[in-house]
């Protein structure tokens, strides 16, 4: 017995030793991010804008990224908020002589790219060059890289020019092999996001709104590209139709792209234009790096704020996480903006498909509450639908790009029956008893009776009335005809405009600049703030650490079992009544 307890003690002791120097490694690797150096730039810096990475409102910086091994995975994000920045700053920054973007296959929305090629736009005003080279472009990448001065495309390499395409995923077949039965309540002919659970293939009512939606963006695409490589749009058009753009040397031939090359070469470009040396190295700073330098455009008043709160990811209830908006987070973070005199205004950035419509109800409410005291602007990213759409006609105005993926005004309740799935492939069954015949109800473990499927369906269209009733208030427009936009239909940002959805076509600066002058507020005489306010390096790292940690554990003691379990509780998280968007939308 005492050597049992000898074998415990030592084990306690080791674990107690494992603590300490677990936390005094992360403190040390703390005070190393919080000592970070200021960046000086040589006089000959180029900004290397890399998108061929994740972009989201708000960037992740991890200072392992590219260590591999135990941070495999930990790379950074992109900010949209840190791209933009620096592009406004490079344009005035002497030291900063051009750009070079590597834009091959963005992974981010059209709404983003539209932010950052108005901003690519901005900076060609200085007179400051431009400069790409990829060794293929995806035609997202060449919606950034066709406004460049110079593009280089690797002779050997390639270009995407073929159009358009929207891709769903459809589950039926999973689900049935999976004995898992969906039971769906809608209102609305276009509220088509449980056709992934309930059909193999899209109805009519998806593919109108889906060719109308992709439509209006690639109109858009085409405008805009037409207008940086003086290229008809029927010229374009006609291009895609045909696939002429097969090869390198057929993009050279139609114009749009100025250089067959390599990369080697494109420097030696740059090193001519910049008066360098040939033996020695351009100078090349990153955004990260760039902002961490002395040139940031100098704050306004402290005491003036703009307050740029972000709503992206899918909406729930509770606190919510890092890649969702959750509705209590939500509310205090909008009420600590709301009861501080400092800041003059808001804009609720969004980028959000929705999700549970009680959560979306709340935060909906605490917009209404806080535009009863400051001007509350909305600014729409690449999508603010459904639940999106709710935070939204909370707000003053509404601004959106004219390819965010809008509206989807609808509702619709799902429940998942997994009583044949639990018992067939994990063994388990269910009984009980109750003090009445509904006492279990709602329930995914039993067939519900016609009564209480009837019920459910009588939550969903008083949800609806809600919905449209609340949207057409705050759109200043009769039910009727909010109704008859709505049915969860999805619209493109331009479509939204001439329908009297959105306000105003523009980015997240047009939505500050509209929110200073409802707040009275003179240009350049206020600070903006974005919130909830980023984490730093550390934290992320820690944050993200234990995250792993959770999932591994998780694991390790289910076993072979963790798959199905995973799969069942993301199902048991899309129950209930949802403001989701239709589908889930791939263009590309």
């Amino acid at each position: 017995m005492l050597q049992f307890f000898k074998y415990v003690l030592a084990t306690f002791v080791g674990i107690i030793l494992f603590i300490f120097l677990s936390f005094f490694i992360l403190a040390g690797i703390g005070s190393l991010f919080s000592s970070e150096e200021k960046v000086v730039l040589n006089d000959k810096s180029i900004l290397k804008l890399d998108l061929n990475k994740p972009i989201q409102e708000v960037g992740v910086e991890n200072p392992f990224a590219d260590l591999g091994g135990f941070f495999q995975g930990n790379e950074n994000v992109a900010g949209l908020k840190d791209i933009i920045e620096a592009l406004k700053n490079a344009q005035t920054d002497d030291k900063v002589k051009g750009i070079y973007l590597k834009t091959e296959n963005p992974e981010a929305g059209w709404a983003t790219l539209e932010e950052i090629r108005n901003q690519l736009l901005e900076f060609k005003k200085s007179k400051k060059f431009i400069v790409t080279y990829g060794e293929s472009y995806s035609e997202k990448g060449y919606y950034i890289a066709s406004l460049a001065d110079k593009i280089y495309l690797n002779p050997a390499g390639g270009m995407e020019w073929n159009g358009l395409s929207a891709e769903y995923s459809f589950f039926k077949g999973t689900f049935d092999k999976l004995d898992i039965k969906p039971l769906v309540f809608r209102v609305g002919e276009f509220k088509s996001a449980i056709e992934m659970f309930s059909r193999a293939d899209m109805s009519e009512a998806s593919k109108k709104q889906s060719i109308e939606l992709i439509t209006a963006i690639n109109n858009n695409f085409l405008k805009n590209i037409s207008a940086s490589r003086k290229i008809p749009v029927e010229t374009l058009k006609g291009l895609a139709d045909s696939l002429a753009v097969e090869n390198p040397k057929s993009a050279l031939k139609y114009q749009f792209v100025t250089n067959l090359g390599y990369q080697d070469e494109l420097e030696a470009y740059l090193k001519k234009e910049l008066k360098v040396e040939e033996k020695k190295d351009i100078s090349y700073v990153g955004v990260d790096k760039y902002l961490k330098g002395d040139s940031k455009i100098d704050d306004g008043d402290f005491n003036k704020r703009i307050g740029v709160l972000v709503a992206e990811g899918e909406i729930t209830s509770g606190d919510g996480g890092d890649d969702n908006i959750g509705s209590e987070k939500f509310v205090k973070e909008l009420k600590k903006i709301r009861e501080n005199d400092k800041i003059k205004a808001v804009v609720i950035r969004i980028n959000s498909p929705g999700g549970s419509a009680l959560a979306s109800d709340v935060m909906w409410r605490e917009i209404k509450l806080t535009a009863k005291k400051k001007p509350v602007i909305a600014s729409m990213s690449d999508v603010a639908a459904s639940g999106g759409y709710y935070l939204a006609m909370g707000c003053d105005t509404i601004v959106a790009q004219p390819n965010t993926i809008t509206g989807s005004i609808g509702i619709f309740g799902l429940i998942f029956n997994v009583t044949d799935f639990m018992n067939n492939k994990l063994g388990i069954t269910f009984d009980g008893v109750g003090t009445s015949p509904h006492a279990d109800w709602p329930t995914a473990t039993r067939e519900m009776t016609d009564f209480e499927k009837a019920t459910i369906q009588k939550s969903v269209n008083e949800g609806y009335d809600t919905f449209t009733k609340k949207a057409a208030e705050g759109r200043k427009m009769s039910v009727e005809k909010l109704k008859s936009l709505a049915q969860g239909r999805v619209w493109s940002g331009v479509e939204a405009k001439e329908n009297g959805l959105v306000d105003v076509l523009g980015g997240v600066d047009d939505a500050i600049k509209i929110a200073a002058k409802a707040a009275k507020l003179s240009e350049g005489d206020y600070r903006v703030r974005y919130y909830p306010e980023k984490k730093k390096p550390f934290d992320e790292l820690v944050s993200k650490v234990m995250n792993d940690e959770e999932e591994k554990a998780s694991a390790k003691t289910l076993g072979e079992l963790a798959p199905y379990v995973k799969m069942y509780k993301k199902l048991m998280n899309m129950g209930g009544m949802q403001t989701r968007m239709p589908f889930e939308m791939v263009i590309r």
